[in-house]
């Protein structure tokens, strides 16, 4: 599962979405994780709810399941959320590597629904209607 940071320093989540210097992302599995990419966006970033300078990063983190945060407005949370990415905040700035570890011993054990919803993002889902009838006898 691909994860993204909104970051300042490429070390911590420490940045809003929106004016977010730099996108970490990293592949994680309950076995490791690894740095995929660093997507670094302009200067020009400033609150000025200017909504397009958000379609970038939407494109940049589509295949993204979770984006960790220090902050994200609203409309800029619902269009995350509408490409089936679920957005974290956290409370201070955290460092990523931290993060990852937390998560991946999440991942080890029981993943809350959030996760495990999460970690379903890009596979096809199926359902056997015959199996289901078969419990139900």
């Amino acid at each position: 599962m691909k994860i993204a940071f909104a970051t300042q320093d490429q070390q911590r989540v420490d940045a809003h979405f929106g004016w977010a210097k730099h996108l970490a992302i990293y592949d994680i599995t309950a076995e490791g994780y690894q740095f995929v990419q660093d997507l670094a966006f302009g200067d020009d970033l400033a609150e000025d709810g200017n909504e397009d300078k958000l379609a970038p990063k939407l494109e940049a983190i589509k295949d993204c399941a979770i984006v960790y945060v220090a902050a994200i407005g609203g409309s800029a949370a619902a269009r995350v959320v509408a490409h089936k990415i679920h957005p974290v905040k956290v409370n201070q700035p955290e460092p990523i590597l931290d993060i990852l570890d937390k998560l991946q011993e999440v991942l080890k054990g029981t993943p809350p629904p959030w996760l495990r919803k999460a970690l379903m993002k890009g596979q096809a889902r199926s359902f056997d209607f015959d199996d289901e009838e078969e419990s139900a006898k």
